[in-house]
């Protein structure tokens, strides 16, 4: 049994340092790896990089991590992201990554994602070149998230982590108005291209924990607000075919 535990929207700064760190000293106990769903800072500064670099370093498991939309809100995410992986934080965006846990091959395929909305309320490419690019991006994102999940379907077990939803479901108790810019059915359409085990994001502070993609991949919202604990736990079963594997939470 694969551990994976996860958490996002922290938003760590110089104020929420240490909040999270008696918990994560538990982490090699409970789980193989943790990964975090973006919105690692408050507002995207190298100084606040430097926060999140203190509080998720030396674990003891790999951390996985994709950036939210408040670590691109200073336009410092080079910094950001580098600060990150000196103290060892894998941070992918549009990329993929193996974690070897007892014998099974963890595949993680990360990216931020985007918005647009869902199925039938959804905004389309077409009309102003502002429309068009804040579509285009999200499909680029997506069609790039599929190619990798698909490359990576001969390990183990497959996760998708973003920041952005795949599914509406996780949106449950946010206000209808805003889905679109809280995620897109093109992420789920991605996750549902491949084998994917399990679907990880954040974002929607308001959401729901449990969803599921149309294709029967279980969606989870790992958003702080939301889980209310420094992460959560999922297990997965290398044994099982994708459809069959279950991850229930652990506190």
């Amino acid at each position: 049994m694969v551990r994976i535990a996860a958490v996002g929207d922290v938003h760590i700064d110089q104020d929420v340092v240490g909040r999270y760190r008696p918990a994560l000293e538990q982490l090699p106990d409970c789980a193989d790896v943790l990964l975090l769903a973006g919105d690692l800072t408050r507002h995207g500064t190298a100084a606040e990089a430097e926060c999140v670099a203190r509080e998720f370093s030396d674990l003891g498991v790999p951390v996985i991590a994709v950036l939210g939309n408040h670590d691109y809100h200073c336009d410092q995410v080079p910094e950001v992201t580098s600060i990150l992986r000196d103290v060892g934080i894998l941070v992918l965006e549009c990329e993929s990554a193996t974690v070897n846990i007892d014998g099974a091959r963890l595949a993680v395929v990360g990216a931020k994602g985007f918005g647009g909305g869902f199925a039938g309320r959804c905004a389309s490419e077409f009309g102003e070149p502002e429309m068009k690019s804040f579509i285009r991006t999200t499909c680029d994102i997506a069609e790039r998230m599929g190619e990798l999940l698909r490359d990576a379907a001969s390990c183990d077990l497959l996760v998708a982590l973003t920041h952005y939803a795949p599914v509406s479901d996780t949106l449950a108790g946010e206000p209808l108005e805003i889905y679109p810019f809280l995620g897109s059915y093109l992420l789920g359409q991605a996750i549902d291209s491949a084998p994917t085990d399990l679907a990880i994001h954040g974002h929607a502070h308001a959401g729901t924990e449990r969803g599921i993609t149309p294709g029967g991949v279980r969606v989870r919202n790992v958003a702080h607000p939301v889980i209310k604990q420094a992460y959560s736990v999922f297990h997965l079963n290398p044994q099982d075919s994708p459809g069959q594997r279950r991850e229930p939470a652990v506190a």
